[in-house]
């Protein structure tokens, strides 16, 4: 039941996991709630305020308004998240070199990106649950996520270079 209304999973696969391994399915979720907790914890600590948010990257209102809507960023009431500000700051870094609206880049054209994530960040979750589910503790899963963290980026970013120019090469 508390699969089903708290991460609105169907109730075929709930019974498939319960069938199989019902041990491993407790494992995996009580995995996920530790990483959950633990991700929200450090987002939720550093709220900014929007004021503080539009002083510090000139974005005007609407500009924020309109990457929220776009799912881009997430404020509550408090203010901006620690990811939310970090998106914020490469956006401004973006237009302070000169992908402006001017020559077309908009809020818009970090959609792409979001998009592309999602499937990947999706299957991120499933391999370490299914891998580390049991194999680790949920403590030492959260200690590995973060020791994983700035390499991820720095693989992204290398790979995304190696694509673009692989990508231009092609296209000539």
């Amino acid at each position: 039941k508390q699969l089903q209304e708290e991460r609105f999973m169907p109730l075929r696969l709930i019974k498939s996991m319960l069938d199989d391994e019902p041990e491993r399915a407790r494992e995996m979720v009580e995995l996920e709630d530790r990483i959950l907790e633990h991700a929200l914890k450090g987002e939720e600590q550093t709220r900014v305020s929007a004021a503080e948010v539009r002083k510090r990257f000139e974005v005007p209102q609407e500009v924020l308004d309109r990457l929220a809507e776009l799912g881009v960023l997430t404020p509550s009431t408090r203010g901006y998240s620690a990811s939310d500000v970090r998106i914020l700051e490469a956006i401004s870094r973006f237009r302070a070199g000169g992908y402006s609206e001017k020559i077309g880049f908009t809020v818009y054209d970090t959609v792409r990106y979001k998009r592309a994530l999602e499937d990947l960040v999706r299957e991120e979750v499933r391999v370490l649950t299914e891998r580390l589910a049991g194999e680790k503790s949920p403590d030492e899963v959260v200690e590995l996520i973060e020791a994983g963290a700035e390499p991820l980026r720095d693989l992204i970013a290398a790979l995304h270079t190696k694509l673009l120019v692989a990508e231009l090469t092609r296209s000539r």
